[in-house]
């Protein structure tokens, strides 16, 4: 029966206080950034991060709104891209106050751009402030971005991180030293071009506040908001692959089919190796062919600890690939690149195997499928178990050796024992990572050359085995496989049935083992390993059982 477990409504974080995370989190920004950023001193209502050699020569970029989405804005403040960032509290738009602060801060004769998504509170504060900055003479415009393409129909559509698209492309631009009505021209015209869309596993957590667990588990949530807000429908999650095809969906719907600029962008709680395999299904999706540029994938506007990512496109016009190419000094920016299609080298002459002939042998063969069926079937208990005790990933590891060993049976010598040993060696050294796959290549290696040596199949195996103890250091009693295996090929002797009780035993002995002395579980302390059985001898007594079954 699978296990389940509740879901937590509320989470916790690494902060001090509800009432200093935003000024605590600036400071830490400042203290880390070498000497680029500092602040205005108006805490703790006005919270605003500036260029450090900011000379008003140029034209002024401010941007910001709530805290929680970082590293926008204060993260983008820097030559380049914006002169000042003006932060909320988390999810909520910064003060009139704040505002005006920044845009006085930083407004020389050149005048100010205010960089603003398209929410209510940041449309009313930004514009009230641009108000009372021109009633002081300053020369200001204001942008509205609104990229989100989630809800076609709606009339204020949210600005998402294609802002970050009006960052890059006006920053490089003021920085080269483009007049307001140049980079105002150019806003807009780039937020026009602009669209975006985020597709999420799991809602985000506000710190100090419950989580809302509105998305099932096994669904995702297409076209939320970078605030936490609803989406327009909730889907079944099927992979990388069928996520990227949502949101690819709604973007080319209304998208040019010409060059664009894709930023692939990390909500908050996505692994560094989900987003990798979001970006090569998004380039291989049908609108890659128009991806020229990527920016990312990095987390660059996010939605705190959310499970989810968002994809961006921008529509590129003559000079973009300058703009967006050009450098900026700032923290949270990872660049933009061109797509390229990798030049895949060749293999050095000393990893390419020589490989015996392939051999049928039908008996043989059944024997070895079924074996690893059995070891595929028990994936996920395996992994549950490891879980227990180390990285979770036995089952896994076990299960992908054993598919990659189906593939490659019409190539293994099965009618020549001696070679299949070291034939099953060599493809679990190439298919089955960590250290569990080199050793069961040195078992097989040495128990092909013991069975040229004449030895039965038990004694190869035997041999096999002493010599992975020997390499990997594991002994009866260290908590791993070898407490399954070796008693089992002990009483291979007296026949299959002995040797799987033989298994089970010395598998059911490590969950009373405390400590282990090799691989991940040595690093577990005693109450994580009591009562559970070690994943890799459980997997010998299944296969065991199996067999004498």
């Amino acid at each position: 029966m699978a296990l389940v477990y509740p879901r937590r409504s509320t989470v916790n974080h690494f902060i001090n206080s509800k009432q200093d995370m935003v000024t605590e989190a600036i400071d830490g920004t400042i203290a880390a950034s070498g000497g680029t950023l500092t602040r205005l001193d108006g805490y703790p209502h006005i919270r605003v991060v500036v260029r450090a050699d900011w000379d008003k020569s140029k034209v002024a970029l401010v941007s910001g709104g709530g805290s929680g989405h970082e590293p926008a804005h204060a993260g983008f403040v820097g030559e380049g891209m914006l002169t000042a960032a003006v932060c909320g509290d988390v999810f909520a738009s910064p003060s009139v106050d704040a505002v005006l602060a920044a845009i006085l801060a930083v407004t020389g004769p050149a005048g100010c751009l205010l960089i603003v998504k398209n929410y209510t509170g940041d449309r009313l504060n930004f514009g009230l402030a641009a108000e009372r900055a021109r009633a002081f003479g300053h020369k200001v415009s204001v942008v509205i971005v609104d990229d989100d393409v989630a809800l076609p129909d709606l009339p204020q559509a949210r600005g998402l991180a294609g802002t970050l698209f009006v960052h890059k492309i006006v920053g490089a631009m003021s920085q080269a030293g483009a007049n307001l009505d140049a980079c105002t021209i150019a806003a807009n015209r780039v937020i026009n071009a602009s669209r975006s869309i985020g597709l999420s596993l799991d809602t985000c957590s506000v710190p100090g506040s419950l989580k809302e667990d509105r998305i099932p588990p096994g669904m995702a949530e297409l076209g939320l908001g970078i605030h936490g807000e609803a989406g327009v429908a909730q889907i079944a999650s099927a992979g990388a692959a069928d996520a990227i095809s949502k949101v690819v969906e709604s973007l080319s719907a209304t998208m040019p089919k010409t060059p664009h600029v894709a930023l692939i962008n990390n909500l908050g709680g996505a692994s560094c190796l989900e987003m990798a395999i979001l970006t090569n299904s998004l380039l291989a999706s049908d609108i890659g062919q128009y991806i020229r540029l990527v920016v990312g994938p990095s987390a660059m506007m996010t939605a705190l600890d959310m499970h989810g990512f968002s994809i961006s496109l921008c529509e590129l016009s003559d000079g973009d690939d300058g703009f967006l190419q050009a450098p900026a000094k700032v923290l949270g920016w990872p660049g933009c690149r061109a797509v390229q299609t990798p030049s895949v080298l060749p293999l050095p002459d000393g990893l390419t195997p020589i490989r015996a002939p392939a051999s049928a042998h039908a008996p043989t063969q059944d024997f070895l499928t079924d074996c690893c069926k059995t070891l595929i079937a028990s994936e996920d208990d395996l992994n549950l178990l490891d879980a227990k005790s180390g990285d979770g990933d036995t089952g896994s590891t076990l299960a992908g050796a054993s598919r990659a060993l189906i593939e490659a049976m019409d190539r293994l010598p099965l009618a020549d024992h001696t070679q299949l040993y070291r034939a099953i060696g060599l493809e679990l050294s190439q298919t089955m990572g960590g250290s569990s796959g080199v050793l069961l290549a040195i078992f097989f290696a040495a128990a092909g050359d013991a069975s040229s040596s004449g030895m039965s199949m038990r004694d190869a195996l035997m041999a096999g085995l002493d010599r992975m103890r020997q390499i990997g250091g594991a002994n009866p009693g260290d908590r791993t496989m070898v407490d399954a295996l070796l008693p089992a090929l002990e009483a291979l002797a007296d026949g299959l049935p002995a040797a799987a009780a033989a298994a089970r035993k010395g598998a059911e002995y490590t969950a009373s083992l405390t400590s282990a002395k090799a691989g991940r579980a040595s690093y577990i302390n005693a109450e994580q390993l009591e009562g559970h059985i070690d994943p890799g001898a459980e997997a010998v007594a299944r296969l065991f059982e199996h067999l004498a079954s």
